[in-house]
């Protein structure tokens, strides 16, 4: 009687282990497609610049030219 009850709690040790193992495993799966999206979308928002940094690095490109435009006029004279 005793060894029959051992059995029984040894089958439900090896179920609960093999629940825990494919909760793991659906779980870690799971963050793996998690993080792949993550990746894809940082990749392509990446890609896209927004109109006003456009404008920003526009600016600063004058204003670099200016200053190169007005160092060259200092050199000169």
């Amino acid at each position: 009687m005793a060894a029959n009850h051992l059995n029984m709690a040894e089958e439900g040790d090896g179920q609960v282990a093999s629940t825990l193992f494919w909760v793991g495993l659906g779980v870690g799966v799971a963050a793996v497609g998690a993080l792949l999206v993550y990746t894809a979308v940082r990749l392509v928002s990446a890609r896209r610049e927004d109109p006003t940094s456009q404008r920003i690095q526009q600016l600063i490109d004058e204003a670099n030219s200016l200053l190169k435009a007005l160092d060259d006029q200092r050199h000169s004279a």
